[in-house]
């Protein structure tokens, strides 16, 4: 039994030195043959690019009128509902006036009992100013002494200032007469604009409470044939848009047609949310058919930059950098390499920031090119210059050189025991 089991151990030593060996070998022979790369390549092609800045917003009429009683009372009747169009002026509800008609009743009836003191105050003035001329006509023969002068005047100023109180209470008693008519009127509810009712959100007989403020009853839009688009666009965007300028939208109501407008204004006021700044860029949109709704999400597209029959250079290629055992080293003085951005220039002198590297693939070996670029659309970028032409194979990807372990890695043996 123990011969056996030595035996077994040194056919596992054994097995361990071959396989280790095969794997020196292996990397032996290896170690000086370069990894093929394969590469994946685009054509630059020549067509047009459409430069665009996507946002969401919410349609909305451009005049929205909140409808609210000045006064409190009972709901009497109702004259429109949802949808209803409306004109200015008209009707639209009434609360019941009983109250504000007596208050008007009671506040005329004071008005005319002030008219009546007034009208006495005045009698009363007139007499004594008459009272007064006799009293000084007999103080001047000396029939009557300084005393009875003194009360007759005295009696003539009270008699002045009584009549303008009363004249003050005539005034005073004529505004509130006014204030209980309009109180009385404010019990008709009317139209103040031309437009269609959005929504109601009271029934006849219900009571309206404005005591503290105004309660809306009604919300009417004004003429939904011309509506707006509030939109939400980054602050990194809207640099980009400018009023005047075009934009167009879809709605989830009407998915395989799209609606134009023209950006009326943008906004200064920012908005944050989750520190994400976005401003307002408003939208004004055509709607002679009424398809467009308030409320309705809008998915809106504002076309910034447009080239057309430009050499197209796709994004991936303009991010494409091959592995470093797969570039050729340049000869000493023979100048910089053309990796990173614009491709790091003579030393001492900053990269051009203007400029980008893309690589052609030559006879199957990637060749840097520098180019300057202009409009992209995001996937697709406007070449300004640079020597690439139409059909020309740009590098996007690439495998094998740099896929696998770096050189000089040592390869590890798994462990049979």
């Amino acid at each position: 039994m123990a011969i056996l089991t030595k035996g077994r151990i040194i056919w596992g030593l054994l097995l361990v030195a071959l396989v280790a060996g095969g794997a020196i070998g292996y990397r032996a022979l290896t170690s000086g043959k370069k990894t093929e790369v394969r590469y994946e390549t685009v054509k630059a092609d020549r067509g047009r690019i459409v430069a665009k800045v996507t946002a969401t917003g919410t349609l909305s009429a451009l005049v929205t009128v909140q409808v609210g009683a000045q006064v409190s009372g009972r709901l009497q009747e109702i004259h429109v509902d949802f949808n209803s169009p409306v004109k200015k002026g008209e009707v639209i509800a009434k609360l019941d006036p009983q109250l504000y008609q007596a208050a008007s009743e009671q506040a005329r009836a004071n008005f005319s009992v002030a008219q009546s003191n007034l009208k006495k105050a005045k009698a009363q003035e007139a007499d004594a100013e008459r009272q007064l001329t006799r009293a000084k006509g007999l103080f001047d023969r000396q029939l009557s002494a300084q005393a009875d002068l003194d009360t007759a005047q005295a009696t003539f100023e009270m008699a002045q200032a009584g009549a303008e109180a009363a004249a003050s209470s005539v005034e005073q008693a004529r505004a509130s007469m006014n204030q209980a008519q309009v109180n009385l009127g404010y019990t008709t509810i009317v139209s103040p604009i031309d437009g269609m009712v959005v929504s109601r959100n009271v029934d006849v007989g219900q009571t309206v409470a404005a005591s503290l403020q105004a309660p809306t009853l009604f919300v009417i839009a004004e003429d939904l044939a011309k509506m707006q688009v509030d939109t939400s666009v980054s602050e990194a965007d809207v640099g980009k848009l400018k009023p005047g300028m075009s934009a167009s939208f879809i709605v989830d109501a009407y998915p395989g047609e799209r609606f134009q407008g023209t950006v009326r204004q943008i906004r200064n006021s920012p908005q944050t949310v989750q520190n994400i700044v976005t401003y307002d860029a408003v939208i004004d949109v055509k709607n002679p058919e009424l398809k467009l709704k308030p409320g309705m999400t809008a998915n809106v597209t504002f076309v910034f930059a447009e080239k057309d029959d430009v050499i197209r250079l796709p994004n991936a290629a303009l991010r494409y950098r091959p592995p470093a055992d797969a570039i050729e080293k340049p000869a000493r003085g023979a100048g910089a390499s053309a990796g990173g951005a614009g491709g790091p220039g003579p030393k001492g002198q900053r990269p051009d920031p203007g400029k980008r590297t893309v690589w052609l693939l030559k006879d199957g070996v990637p060749s840097p090119v520098v180019v300057a670029t202009g409009v992209s659309d995001g996937s697709l970028t406007e070449l300004v210059e640079g020597e690439v032409h139409e059909g020309d194979a740009l590098i996007t990807d690439g495998s094998g050189a740099g896929a696998g372990p770096a050189a000089g890695t040592p390869t590890r043996i798994p462990r049979m025991f």
